[in-house]
């Protein structure tokens, strides 16, 4: 007789699901995680953590089974209940597909999208294992959609996008919501999106992580390197002076000053750069790989590489540092060095002013490419089919 693991799956279900609502915590209660995983030991499928399940041949992740305190999350978000319609992008392992499916019920149905053959075959087979015959997986962009299947009720997308499909919207009902990681500027974000006349409106933003996704959707955001080193991450193309800025950082800073702030790593990552992201269109990402101490101090440190957000502008940049692991710091580069520090040091300043906020008071806004947008402070990201308006309320 096979172990169905109920202990293991309550056990989960009490440490991630606690504000995610009966009907998801059901979910993780009655779905074997571990049918989803063959070949991992079942105390390691039911803990608390994404766990990869094909890689490229450089070993870079291609899929993965996420943290199950993210899946919650987002189902969460999502609102489901019995009979829904819900189209999923991203099949992975088929697990996502089922806790949805057990919350729909049989008088729902639960479409998934993979854009790998074997990927889809495994997630056909798990499901069935099971015992989750009718979730249909399909193999294809998830760009495209489910036209054959729709109108759908929810959509939900399990791997990070830097746009939203136009498919997407034609194949969702008049009340529909969708929830959608999606990177703007800044952290990828979890965006539960409902229908808002002509565009869609955020109803809630949660930090995540996600495999990118590859395909039509694969994204805008550029990452331009600036020595073997160093590389600039930005949310996409912009007119940047990587010779100018490469010669900037190996000279001495033009200015470097406090900003009078204390804050930890994961204040800077979840909180301060979502606000940078919402608030500056010159935020960026430079990261340093195999640390040989080029940046100065970043605020994100381990033995592999180091981090920092600041604001860039042709051939200049401002940097946070952390000279003392907690204190925060502005250091600016090249000809117009000295401005973007003191712009940055004034973003750090407002944030903490503002309580430090992290996801709590932004929107991300999607309108059709083209679209007139609200004037409001914050930004405006253009993507080849949508404008998002990244701005606090």
């Amino acid at each position: 007789m096979t172990e169905d693991f109920a202990s293991l799956r309550q056990g989960l279900a009490e440490s991630v699901s606690a504000d995610a609502g009966p009907l998801v915590a059901g979910a993780l209660r009655s779905v074997p995680r571990h049918l989803f995983l063959p070949g991992v030991a079942p105390a390691l499928a039911y803990r608390d953590e994404a766990i990869v399940t094909k890689r490229d041949p450089a070993g870079r992740p291609l899929s993965s089974s996420s943290q199950p305190a993210l899946m919650a999350a987002m189902l969460a978000q999502l609102d489901l209940a019995p009979g829904q319609r819900v189209l999923e992008i991203g099949a992975g392992t088929g697990y996502n597909a089922a806790l949805i499916r057990h919350i729909v019920g049989p008088s729902g149905l639960v479409v998934s999208i993979d854009i790998d053959q074997d990927l889809v075959e495994a997630a056909r087979g798990q499901l069935a294992a099971a015992g989750y015959h009718d979730v249909v997986v399909l193999c294809r962009d998830g760009a495209d959609g489910a036209a054959e299947y729709a109108p759908f009720d929810r959509l939900i997308v399990t791997v990070g996008v830097s746009d939203l499909s136009p498919a997407w919207p034609a194949q969702l009902g008049p009340a529909a919501a969708m929830v959608v990681p999606v990177e703007v500027g800044g952290p990828m974000l979890c965006v539960a999106f409902e229908r808002d006349h002509e565009h869609w409106a955020s109803r809630s933003v949660q930090p995540c992580g996600f495999i990118r996704v590859r395909g039509a959707l694969a994204g805008a955001a550029c990452d331009v390197p600036l020595t073997e080193q160093l590389t600039l991450h930005l949310p996409g193309p912009r007119d940047i002076d990587a010779a100018g800025l490469a010669r900037a950082l190996r000279a001495p800073a033009a200015v470097t000053a406090p900003t009078d702030v204390a804050a930890m790593a994961p204040a800077v990552l979840w909180g301060l750069y979502p606000w940078l992201s919402g608030s500056e269109p010159r935020t960026c990402q430079l990261t340093e790989h195999e640390p040989a101490g080029l940046l100065p101090l970043p605020p994100l440190r381990s033995a592999q590489l180091s981090g920092s957000y600041g604001l860039v502008s042709g051939g200049s940049i401002a940097l946070l540092t952390a000279p003392d692991d907690t204190r925060l710091a502005v250091a600016g580069y090249g000809t117009d060095g000295v401005s973007l520090a003191a712009a940055l040091a004034a973003q750090v300043r407002a944030w903490d002013q503002a309580g430090r906020p992290a996801t709590q008071g932004l929107h991300v806004d999607a309108y059709p490419a083209g679209s007139s947008v609200p004037a409001r402070p914050g930004s405006v990201i253009d993507r080849p089919w949508t404008r998002f308006a990244v701005y606090r309320a």
